[in-house]
């Protein structure tokens, strides 16, 4: 029998990743402590660095680390910095949306950008025009957090209104949460509210806006609809590597910071598994679609039904 070698202690406790929320604790903290001394245009660069760091933690905590313990990698992400997303609504859609086979349709993937033909053509102007902003990058950046809040608070709200209580408990610790954030930031550090708001929580989202922005596409094929985007330093970090998307959403367990060396062992394999939807970092996706849409709202492959299951090949 072959002995196995036990994995390193750092490896087995997640040191990186409770190092990485100390990280972010200390520099969010330290920020809005020392708001005064700074310049809003260094404010709003790290405030949105480190909002948008915290969000892939968030995102790392329902993926179940730093540890097994559920209520524990909820614990590390209370309460939620950025203000506008409770955890418990962003973890039980984001796992939907792992359900790769549903992946960019309007009606079941719960983080698709995508409308239904029958949904565009209910539509006024004003909506189609936002729809086909956000569909720029620049749009994305500037209108993609409005519209997913608004979008958010008014299913959420219509839930309520008929009855639905089940996500009652969520947002009574997520308001709980904003509480918590708002007494330290405005009472204890003395920054305004609205500064907050327009220098770290909303900057802070659109930084997260751009990750997501091109990391899906309709395809025939759902493995096809999944990025990889080979980012230039410092955004893997910033992501913690959720850009290389293809290879989290086929091993979605995978710790953050061994994605890097599972994707360079199979780089080729992946590249090609996914169709070759593969981005050249960040910069590229500036270039050609700062201004011009990436794709129209209307999703090419559904209509008004939940998507269908593919069926195994012959």
């Amino acid at each position: 029998m072959i002995a196995m070698t036990p994995a390193p202690l750092w490896r087995r406790w997640e040191l990186p990743t409770w190092g990485l929320a100390a990280v972010i604790y200390t520099g969010w903290l330290s920020l809005t402590w020392w708001h005064a001394a700074l310049p809003w245009y260094v404010i709003l660069p790290l405030g949105a660095w480190f909002v948008a760091w915290f969000g892939h933690l968030q995102h790392e905590a329902l993926h179940g680390h730093p540890t097994s313990t559920a209520w524990i990698n909820e614990a590390l992400v209370f309460p939620a910095l950025a203000l506008w997303y409770p955890y418990g609504i962003y973890r039980d859609s984001h796992l939907a949306h792992h359900l790769d086979w549903r992946l960019t349709c309007p009606i079941d993937d719960p983080e698709s950008f995508y409308v239904t033909p029958a949904q565009w053509q209910r539509m006024g102007p004003l909506r189609r025009a936002l729809l086909r902003a956000n569909m720029t990058l620049l749009g994305r950046l500037v209108l993609g957090p409005a519209l997913a809040t608004w979008g958010l608070y008014l299913g959420e709200g219509r839930r309520l209104l008929s009855g639905d209580t089940a996500h009652l408990g969520i947002w009574v610790r997520h308001f709980a949460g904003m509480a918590l954030v708002v007494t330290w930031v405005v009472m204890v550090c003395d920054m305004p509210f609205w500064a907050y708001l327009l220098l770290v929580a909303y900057p802070g989202a659109s930084l997260t806006m751009l990750r997501s922005f091109a990391e899906h596409r309709p395809a025939q094929r759902y493995e096809h609809r999944i990025a990889i985007n080979r980012a230039e330093a410092p955004m893997g970090l910033l992501y913690l590597n959720n850009n290389l998307h293809a290879v989290h959403h086929a091993v979605p367990g995978l710790a953050w910071y061994e994605i890097p060396g599972f994707y360079r062992e199979r780089r080729q394999e992946w590249e090609t598994g996914n169709g070759g939807f593969v981005w050249n970092g960040y910069r590229e996706l500036f270039r050609r679609y700062l201004l011009t849409p990436k794709d129209h709202p209307v999703h090419p492959l559904y209509e008004d039904s939940h998507c269908p299951m593919p069926q195994p090949a012959a």
